[in-house]
């Protein structure tokens, strides 16, 4: 298998990243700028691609996701705070972002020799974002077979899909990722601020794998008090 990982720079992918390279699977890491706010995470995924001696293929979409409007990750709209099951959340949704990243992923990976796309889509995003789907996957990867039917034997590969947040974060602490050259938080800030509901999940999943985060926040107490309103506080946290 020579596998394309679709690396943000976030816990999630580059912890796939690793996962991956364990399995000799890893063979290069693609990544988008689509105009988003934290765009320092693809500094990141950068790091991930050097440290794995892997090529980093980065995709400028901005002159697409120009025209995608009312996201706080790419708009004037504010990052909203709070645990990541709240309806706000919401706002955080690029239209068909997952979809236009995959369509671009499989149309350039014949041209390296890639056989296989992966992505890190998992069961914590399922009720928010419609491409981050099991059947999402299913019917893109199917799409795809026909799309590229005599031109390339491609696979989607989506390791995370059934899996936890929780989940991802003991892979990370298995496969000794290096979790303070991840970025989550959607505010983009110098710190990850705590309070977004990127930040409160990766904080609340670590504490659930009973894993360490090095990482710095602006707000370190903030997560505590929304697992509690939300009847998710991390046995691991008391």
């Amino acid at each position: 298998m020579k596998a394309l990982a679709i690396v943000s720079g976030g816990l999630d992918s580059v912890t796939l990243a690793h996962f991956l390279n364990h399995h000799g699977q890893l063979k290069g890491i693609l990544s988008f700028d689509y105009g988003q706010r934290h765009k320092k995470e693809l500094i990141f995924a950068a790091q991930t691609a050097k440290r794995l001696g892997v090529p980093h293929h980065l995709i400028d979409l901005t002159n697409i996701t120009a025209h995608l409007k009312n996201s706080a990750l790419t708009d004037d709209v504010p990052v909203p705070d709070g645990h990541y099951a709240a309806d706000t959340m919401k706002q955080t949704i690029v239209p068909n972002r997952n979809a236009i990243m995959l369509a671009v992923a499989f149309g350039i990976a014949p041209a390296h020799d890639y056989n296989a796309i992966a992505i890190a889509i998992h069961a914590g995003d399922h009720f928010i974002y419609p491409d981050c789907r099991p059947e999402f996957a299913e019917l893109f990867d199917r799409m795809e077979q026909k799309a590229m039917e005599g031109v390339a034997n491609i696979k989607l590969l989506t390791p995370f899909v059934t899996i936890t947040k929780a989940d991802i974060a003991r892979h990370a602490g298995t496969l000794h990722v290096p979790i303070a050259e991840t970025w989550s938080c959607y505010k983009g800030g110098e710190i990850h601020c705590g309070r977004c509901g990127t930040c409160v999940e990766r904080r609340e999943a670590f504490a659930l794998a009973a894993v360490d985060d090095p990482t710095i926040y602006e707000d370190s107490t903030f997560w505590l008090d929304e697992c509690r309103k939300k009847g998710t506080f991390p046995k691991a946290a008391s």
